[in-house]
C-alpha cells in the first residue's frame, strides 16, 4: 500500500465520523490556538512596556521618598533614613559645580483623588502632576494643542494645566480645551495645553492625567510640604551613574545621611527599570505559553481516546484485512496516519484562529505574533497526533486475525 493510499484510507476513516473528528480537532484548535494567542498576548505586553520607558529616555532618574520595597523593581540604591524632598534639594542638584552631570532637575509633587469638572462633567483623574517646565522634555511629553507651562507659571503660582488626551476627549468631546477653564477638586484652572497622545498600556491609561506648576497645585490642592519625586536628567544617557553619584553624594550631604544600609528613599534608574521590567515580561510570556500548552497536551489526550474508541469499533474490519493478506505496517500506517491527521488540521485551525484573533486588542494590549510560536505550536501539534495516536495503532496493528474476526 502506497503512501498516498494510506491517506486516502485515513481521510475515509476520519469522514465516516464526522462529528467525533470534529470534536477532536476542535480540542486541538484551542489549544493551538491558546498559544499562539497568549504568547502573542505577552509579546505586546512586553512591547508596551519597553516602548513606554523607552520613551522616557534612558538618561532619566527618579528619586523617591520611601524605600525600595515601596517604589518597583528598578531601584538602583537605596540611603538610611527618611527624607524630605525640598526645593532646596532640587536647587542644589542644579548646581553645576557640584553635579555636573545633572542637566535637569524637575520637582514633583502628586495629588491624590482630583476630580476634573467641565460644565456638569466630571472626570476622576487617574493622576494630577504639579511640576516644573521641564518635566515635558524630561518625560518626552510632546504638546498637541496649545503650550506647557512656562517658568513663569510656576514662579507666580498660576493656575494653569496641560491635559492628558484621555481627560480632555472625555471633558470637552470634540471641542477645543485650550483657553477654558476647569475646576480641579473645585478650584479653576485654566487650560493652556493638551498632549499628544500615549496610549494605553493593559489597564494603564498614560492619558489620564494633568500636569500644572508645582506652586499651584501645593498651592491649592495639596498644601505645602515636601515633593513626592524628583525627576533628573543627565546631560546624556553614558552620563547616567555619575549623576547618580552625583545626586546620592548631594542629598547625603544635605541630609545628613551617615549609615547608607537601611532605606526610605530610592533612585531609580531607568536604564535599570528597562532591563528588570523586559526580563519579568519574559518570564511572564512563558508563563502564558506553558498555560496554553496544558491545553495542547489536553488535546493530545483527546486523540489517544477517539482512535482507541476507533480501533474498538473497526475490529471485525481490521481483522478482515488482515486475514486477506494486510501487513502489520499498513494497518499501523493507518492509523496513526489518521491520528496525525487530526492533529495536523486541528493546528492548522489553531494557527488561524491564533493569527486572526491576534489582530484584535485584548485588555488594551495590541498583540504581536511571534513566527516562532507559530511554527512551534503546529509543529508539536503534528507529534503530539503522532505521540498520542502511537499506542492505539499499535494496538490495532497487533490484533490477531482470528480473535479480531471473533468481535461482535
Amino acid at each position: 500500500m502506497t503512501a498516498l493510499e494510506v491517506l486516502r484510507f485515513a481521510a475515509l476513516g476520519l469522514a465516516a465520523n464526522k462529528l467525533r473528528s470534529g470534536l477532536t480537532v476542535l480540542g486541538v484548535l484551542i489549544g493551538v490556538g491558546s498559544v499562539i494567542l497568549l504568547v502573542a498576548v505577552g509579546n505586546g505586553s512586553s512591547q508596551a512596556i519597553q516602548s513606554q520607558i523607552e520613551s522616557l529616555g534612558t538618561n532619566v532618574l527618579t528619586v523617591s521618598v520611601g524605600g525600595p520595597g515601596a517604589r518597583g523593581g528598578g531601584s538602583t540604591s537605596t540611603q538610611t533614613r527618611q527624607l524630605t524632598l525640598t526645593l532646596d534639594d532640587a536647587k542644589a542638584l542644579q548646581d553645576t559645580d557640584f553635579a555636573p552631570d545633572v542637566k535637569t532637575v524637575s520637582p514633583v509633587v502628586n495629588a491624590q483623588q482630583v476630580s476634573a469638572t467641565y460644565q456638569g462633567t466630571t472626570h476622576s483623574l487617574g493622576s494630577m502632576i504639579g511640576t516644573n517646565e521641564s518635566y515635558f522634555a524630561t518625560q518626552n511629553r510632546e504638546i498637541a494643542s496649545g503650550v506647557a507651562i512656562s517658568a513663569d507659571d510656576v514662579e507666580a503660582a498660576r493656575k494653569v494645566v496641560v491635559l492628558g488626551s484621555t481627560v480632555a476627549d472625555t471633558l470637552f468631546g470634540g471641542e477645543s480645551a485650550v483657553g477654558q477653564s476647569v475646576n480641579l477638586n473645585g478650584v479653576p484652572f485654566q487650560v493652556v495645553g493638551v498632549l499628544v497622545a500615549r496610549g494605553s498600556t493593559g489597564f494603564q491609561d498614560a492619558d489620564d492625567l494633568a500636569i500644572a506648576p508645582y506652586s499651584a497645585v501645593q498651592q491649592s490642592l495639596t498644601g505645602y510640604g515636601s515633593f513626592s519625586q524628583f525627576v533628573i536628567q543627565a546631560t546624556a544617557a553614558d552620563a547616567l551613574d555619575a549623576a547618580e553619584a552625583e545626586t546620592l553624594a548631594i542629598l547625603q550631604q544635605r541630609h545628613n545621611v551617615t549609615d547608607p544600609t537601611q532605606g526610605t528613599y530610592s533612585v531609580l534608574n531607568q536604564a535599570s527599570l528597562l532591563e528588570t521590567r523586559s526580563e519579568t515580561a519574559a518570564t511572564f510570556t512563558v508563563l502564558l505559553g506553558a498555560v496554553a500548552a496544558i491545553s495542547l497536551l489536553v488535546g493530545g489526550i483527546g486523540i489517544t481516546n477517539i482512535m482507541l474508541v476507533s480501533v474498538t469499533e473497526r475490529t471485525r474490519e481490521i481483522g478482515i484485512r488482515k486475514a486477506i493478506g494486510a501487513p502489520h505496517g499498513a494497518i499501523l500506517g493507518q492509523f496513526l496516519a489518521e491520528a496525525t491527521l487530526l492533529s495536523m488540521v486541528g493546528g492548522a485551525l489553531g494557527v488561524l484562529f491564533g493569527v486572526v484573533g491576534s489582530q484584535f486588542t485584548i485588555a488594551g494590549i495590541a498583540p504581536v505574533v511571534s513566527p516562532s510560536s507559530v511554527l512551534l505550536a503546529f509543529g508539536v501539534s503534528a507529534l503530539i497526533g503522532l505521540f498520542f495516536g502511537s499506542f492505539p495503532a499499535n494496538r490495532a496493528a497487533k490484533l490477531r486475525p482470528i480473535e479480531a474476526l471473533r468481535h461482535e
